[in-house]
């Protein structure tokens, strides 16, 4: 009969390498898909102009709304996956440590990993939506179409001044505490149910600490795999390092700057102009 503690270790051995392969399978899908001819599905914008993506378009009804979004979900979940299971890694170790011993910790495992993304994945719609409504205006406004740079200067400075929020430390304290949190919200009297609630409401708290920072996507490029490696690890610091809650003012600063450096030089050319 196998002890608590070799159990335990065997479902460690198992768990991590299986967390860690979904990311790395992830990353690869991101990577080959981005040097693929249909790497501009990655990105926020060029969904359907040309392609099987316009031939679906037209295809479908209401193909035009459709097919970008259902795109965009993919490739948002998929990125999401890549970047963020890696900063929840110390709740996701506190859950299978607490349920290791029902023969249903697998599945549980699985239902706190579909809510997270779940969560994500309704941000990431919800970010795609907003992006094309200011598509939409650059295309109707003569003055943003020769101006674009502004919203990426308000959407940097944005992410910079939420940095000194209280409701962004608020949800990184909840993010730091895996194990208070999993405590709070594990019932386990409707296991399925509880487990995919927790991990959606673990996917609330990450989306109110982090969702400044992921809208840089729309500015950088959604497609950018050295941003995503970049705000990925800064996330991850953010959360799981002792030290990371600090990160967060100083991060902010930077983000101003940058956002002041950028309005400086395009009004600077503009002037000059």
């Amino acid at each position: 009969m196998n002890s608590p503690a070799s159990t335990a270790l065997r479902h460690r051995s198992v768990f991590v390498p299986m967390l860690s392969g979904l990311v790395v399978l992830a990353w690869t899908a991101l990577w080959a898909w981005s040097r693929s001819p249909y790497g501009r599905y990655l990105q926020h914008e060029s969904w359907f102009d040309s392609g099987l993506g316009a031939q679906l378009c037209s295809a479908i009804p209401g193909g035009s709304v459709l097919v970008p979004t259902l795109l965009h979900a993919v490739a948002w979940v998929t990125m999401i996956a890549a970047m963020m299971l890696p900063t929840t890694l110390p709740l996701l170790e506190q859950f299978r440590r607490l349920t290791a011993s029902r023969e249903d910790h697998r599945q549980l495992l699985a239902l706190v990993i579909g809510g997270y993304l779940a969560v994500w994945g309704a941000f990431g719609v919800l970010a795609h939506g907003l992006d094309l409504l200011v598509l939409a205006g650059f295309a109707r406004s003569p003055w943003f179409a020769l101006h674009g740079w502004v919203a990426g200067v308000a959407v940097i400075a944005t992410a910079g001044l939420f940095q000194f929020s209280a409701l962004k430390y608020r949800c990184l304290d909840k993010c730091r505490t895996p194990l208070g949190f999993v405590m709070q919200h594990w019932r386990g009297r409707h296991p399925r149910r509880n487990a995919f609630l927790l991990g959606a409401h673990h996917g609330a708290f990450c989306v109110g600490c982090c969702w400044a920072l992921m809208l840089l996507m729309f500015v950088v490029g959604t497609g950018s795999i050295g941003w995503m490696l970049a705000l990925g690890a800064i996330m991850a610091v953010e959360k799981n390092m002792p030290w990371g809650r600090s990160l967060s003012a100083p991060l902010g600063v930077a983000l101003l700057a940058w956002a002041a450096m950028t309005a400086v030089l395009n009004l600077g050319v503009a002037h000059g102009g």
